[in-house]
């Protein structure tokens, strides 16, 4: 396997609205970004991803954006971006810019021109289709973000396509045009030195509205190769893509290096898992541990030689990892720590979602209004008409919303968390006094400095990076545990996903075995016996000495 800088780094995921605001108008901004840039050095990752920055009306909080080009005024200017950039370079940090092109804005001036005539030369830059005979939509298929996904437009009387809110149309990547335009804009920014793309719903691109296709389209793979020659395929930067439809045998397709695709893809079959099969994330079911090894151990092994995985617990879409996957309370610290070691000492490239490194939880706001999100808002209302309960909606939204993961970041225990001067866009958790960047910081035995460690030893120990994938133990309904290989390095990763003692016998050739601890969040474990009882939420490594084994 050729070797990438990209596959010892770690990725820092910046959700920039909720970030860092230092103008006091309650809303995050690049400046504030800028000034959070040494925490982010001190934290030790190497990328940072930036969900959109880019000019918006933001009814989809910046993923509907109106101008490629330009920067949202709440979060700066121009010229403040190139600072970043620039700035973050300083300290070998990359800037991944998210890519929206399945959509734009209704604002976007392509768009605004697209509606005007149906003999419009922007008109085919879209998905228009005529009305059935009764004048309804053209057919059954549904947005992602509640009802129809068309919407009348009474100027042409027509109707567009949309996946996802009707502010978001679907652009309509049958056009060369329309390929064209986004590989211009696309070498703008890599022009300006930033690192790479993170692509949003990208497996979206090829869709064929017509055949009722709209993920992994006929024409996505050719597209992607066309995107790729057109663009970054020839500089040394990363790409990454959104792919909810990605089974292991997609996923070598978007990133074996010979088809000249992408890098890695963002694959969330481990994330379905806790969700109702009919019902979806709005009906959350209990996480299995042996069923969330087989599907790892499954990515681990197919993208083993061929592909790149990436490895990620939360993001902006997805609830807090400490609240879904460990104990958000009595062992809060404890199970951070292990959900980190057990991400982080897989084959793979990890991303950190802001406030994971501080242990930051999920909410419970009263109010569905106080999540401000536009998917929560507009199916709670479809799900409430249709006659789910109040209190079964909430308790989906508690669970698994996007709002979860946006409320602001905790910088220290002041007034609004230390975000912000003024009112934030979004309310802050209450428990912020006690999680907060500040008090992490302060304590040696932190989250932040357990992330530091994990971040520190990925970039010492190539066996972490490009060693063989052994699963142990895969029948234990608690404990996940497996074992890194390449040459003579071998580390042992052993993980108690409970809350309670859990008595181990270890497999027959770890016994005994003597080695290096490497991270643990309890005592150091230097020595694997013939038994071992396991903590709460007890996670260790163990570099086995070569010697012993």
């Amino acid at each position: 396997m050729e070797t990438k800088w990209w596959h010892n780094a770690v990725v820092y995921q910046i959700y920039p609205r909720s970030f860092a605001d230092a103008n006091g108008d309650g809303t995050g901004d690049l400046a504030g970004i800028i000034g959070k840039l040494d925490y982010l050095q001190t934290l030790g990752i190497n990328v940072i991803w930036l969900s959109p920055v880019f000019r918006s009306p933001m009814d989809d909080n910046g993923y509907d954006i109106s101008d490629y080009c330009d920067i949202a005024p709440e979060f700066g200017t121009l010229a403040e971006m190139e600072m970043l950039i620039a700035e973050a370079a300083r300290r070998d940090i990359r800037i991944l810019m998210d890519l929206v092109v399945n959509h734009t804005s209704d604002e976007h001036p392509w768009f605004i021109e697209a509606r005007k005539s149906r003999d419009n030369p922007y008109r085919d830059y879209y998905i228009w289709r005529a009305p059935r005979t009764d004048g309804s939509a053209p057919d059954e298929q549904r947005s992602n973000f509640g009802g129809s996904a068309w919407e009348f437009d009474a100027t042409t009387g027509e109707y567009y396509f949309h996946l996802f809110s009707k502010r978001q149309p679907d652009l309509n990547w049958a056009n060369p045009q329309v390929q064209q335009e986004v590989h211009r804009m696309m070498n703008w920014w890599l022009d300006k030195g930033i690192g790479g793309f993170r692509m949003d719903v990208i497996d979206l691109i090829g869709k064929d509205v017509d055949r009722g296709i709209t993920s992994n389209g006929p024409r996505l793979h050719p597209l992607l190769q066309e995107m790729n020659a057109a663009t970054f395929g020839a500089r040394d930067v990363l790409t990454v893509g959104e792919t909810w439809s990605a089974t292991p045998e997609i996923a070598k397709l978007y990133s074996e290096p010979a088809r000249r695709e992408l890098s890695m893809v963002f694959q969330f079959e481990h994330i379905t898992l806790t969700w109702d099969p009919q019902d979806g994330k709005w009906t959350p079911r209990a996480f299995d541990l042996r069923e969330f090894k087989g599907v790892i151990g499954k990515w681990q092994k197919v993208l083993a030689d061929i592909g790149w995985n990436s490895l990620f617990w939360n993001n902006h879409d997805l609830p807090r990892a400490v609240s879904k996957y460990g104990d958000p309370g009595r062992y809060r610290i404890e199970s951070a720590k292990m959900l980190a070691t057990a991400l982080h000492f897989l084959k793979g490239t990890p991303y950190i979602y802001q406030g994971e490194e501080i242990g930051m939880t999920n909410v419970r706001f009263e109010s569905v209004e106080d999540y401000q999100d536009a998917e929560s808002l507009g199916l709670y209302r479809e799900r409430i008409a249709a006659g789910v309960s109040h209190e079964a909606m909430m308790e989906g939204i508690y669970a698994n919303s996007r709002g979860n993961a946006r409320t602001p970041m905790h910088w220290d225990a002041s007034e609004h968390a230390g975000f912000s001067h003024g009112k934030p866009w979004m309310k802050i958790n209450p428990n912020y006094r006690e999680i907060n960047v500040a008090a992490a910081l302060d304590d040696p035995g932190s989250i932040f400095h357990h992330y530091r460690t994990l971040i520190r030893l990925r970039k010492e120990y190539p066996v972490i990076v490009y060693g063989d994938y052994r699963p142990l133990l895969d029948a234990h309904p608690q404990v996940f545990a497996y074992e890194r290989q390449l040459g003579d390095q071998r580390i042992v990763v052993i993980n108690n996903f409970s809350g309670q003692l859990v008595e181990l016998e270890l497999p027959a050739d770890l016994r005994d075995l003597a080695g290096e601890s490497l991270v643990s969040n309890y005592g150091p474990r230097n020595v694997l016996g013939q038994h071992l009882t396991l903590q709460p939420y007890e996670s260790f490594a163990i570099a086995l000495d070569t010697q012993t084994t």
